[in-house]
């Protein structure tokens, strides 16, 4: 068994060569691992960090592709296509793996063939500081945290890994299809649901993925994610997300996600008050404005 470590990226030659060498510094063999990375449409320094990383990693089976169709989907899409081994890892462009990263995966998949999927935690790291309006709630909306402790689980309900720190069976795709293109991001899109899609279309074929808590991705996050426009654009995306995700399933499957909302909308409400008597009203009042904005992206306003 081998892993096919696919990074797709737009923009981000600031983190790029960062990440790759961060996977190249596993503790790991490089025989037992390719690094797949999916250029869509860089128009920056990205190819050039590249090539460096190239020639300060010569044996690291390293394979740089350009996906002219612009999306994140695409880009995805065409890392599976261009991969040779049997375990396909996605990580962000703008994260670091510890150590073990290879390792944890490598022995999670020979140790369970049954499970077809798994992704590990992801750990914001602030480029200064976390805001005091930042809760449990937005904390996985705006960096993509996820921990859920030090052992394994399975995903149960609805949950789903993070994309950017998730592992699949390459053949799980040959069931499901690839990553449907008009979900996730394009270009400065922030549209996404395209994770949460696979995952579904996972479970509706009884494939079993797990929490894989030595697996850890630290994802960077610069200041431009904690402005309020950014939170504006991203809270109002994850609507229209949903809103595309649910009715290309079915308009019966869009009217359960608006009574999803409104149940959604309860529990803000809930968590608003409990903020408020915590005498932290900021957390409060994001959580509430994210509901807003994710309500008026569903309902297309």
């Amino acid at each position: 068994m081998k892993l096919s470590v696919i990074i797709c990226t737009f923009n981000r030659d600031k983190y790029i060569y960062n990440v790759l060498k961060s996977i190249a510094e596993n503790d790991f063999s490089r025989e037992l691992y390719e690094i797949v990375l999916v250029d869509n449409n860089c128009t920056d320094n990205t190819p050039a960090s590249c090539k460096q990383f190239q020639t300060d990693y010569p044996d690291v089976n390293f394979t740089y592709i350009v996906e002219s169709n612009q999306g994140l989907s695409y880009a995805r899409n065409r890392g599976i296509q261009e991969s040779t081994y049997d375990i396909i890892i996605y990580v962000d462009d703008d994260a670091l793996v510890n150590i073990g990263f290879l390792r944890a995966y490598y022995d999670f998949f020979e140790q369970n063939s049954g499970a077809v999927a798994a992704g590990g935690p992801v750990e914001p790291v602030y480029e200064s500081n976390e805001p005091s309006w930042m809760s449990h709630f937005t904390k996985r909306l705006i960096t993509g945290y996820v921990n859920k402790g030090s052992k394994m689980i399975p995903y149960t309900g609805t949950a789903y890994p993070g994309g950017g720190n998730a592992a699949f069976r390459k053949t799980i795709f040959d069931s499901i299809g690839g990553f449907n293109v008009d979900l996730g991001r394009k270009g400065n899109s922030l549209v996404g649901a395209e994770e949460k899609d696979v995952f579904d279309k996972i479970r509706a074929t009884g494939g079993k993925f797990y929490y894989i808590p030595t697996a850890v991705l630290y994802h960077i996050i610069p200041d431009t994610k904690l402005s309020d426009d950014y939170f504006y654009r991203l809270t109002y995306a994850i609507g229209v997300s949903e809103r595309k995700r649910t009715k290309a399933i079915s308009n019966g499957k869009f009217l359960k996600r608006l009574l999803m909302e409104e149940i959604k909308w309860w529990a803000s409400l809930a968590l608003f008050i409990m903020y408020l008597l915590q005498f932290s009203p900021q957390k409060g009042y994001k959580l509430l404005l994210f509901r807003w904005n994710v309500s008026k992206g569903l309902l297309g306003y």
